[in-house]
């Protein structure tokens, strides 16, 4: 684990009481350094319901004094933090799990079966397995060897009419 990894490992677990008091849970915790400099990302949802702007607003007000207080980080750094949005990452199994049946990309750390990059359906999770259905083929990627995923957002048909 990198150093910026340990110190976003650390982050986190600072950043998860405030955000549960507040209704909320953390998706991910990234610190990385930009051209803009450090910038802190913090992405939470709100299981059964929606982030408002409000919500993000009172979660930084609060992390700022947390993170101010342990004077956590190293060096000064932008803190940033939202819903995740209607492509949300997938990072733990939990998540794959919870998305089963919905169109996800997927890259790979290094090439499996000749790819790294894949674009289908999450047909299923077992153990640390996560079977996919590309160009109607079923593909086993292991949960370790992904590097980045997210959900294709789902945006509805705007011939079909809306209900009232």
């Amino acid at each position: 684990m990198s150093r910026d990894e340990q110190i976003a490992a650390r982050i986190e677990g600072l950043c998860a009481p405030p955000a549960a008091g507040l209704g909320l849970a953390l998706v991910q915790v990234s610190y990385q350094r930009e051209s803009s400099g450090w910038v802190l990302r913090v992405l939470v949802e709100r299981p059964g319901g929606a982030v408002t702007v409000e919500d993000c607003s009172r979660l930084s007000r609060e992390l700022s004094v947390v993170l101010d207080v342990e004077d956590a980080l190293p060096q000064a750094y932008q803190l940033e933090v939202s819903s995740p949005g209607l492509d949300r990452p997938l990072i733990t199994l939990q998540d794959f799990a919870r998305f089963v049946g919905r169109e996800i990309t997927l890259r790979t750390h290094a090439p499996q079966a000749g790819r790294r990059n894949y674009r289908g359906r999450l047909v299923g999770v077992a153990g640390d397995e996560l079977t996919l259905e590309v160009d109607g083929q079923r593909q086993i990627i292991t949960h370790g060897s992904v590097s980045k995923a997210n959900l294709v957002p789902e945006l509805p048909d705007p011939k079909t009419p809306r209900r009232a």
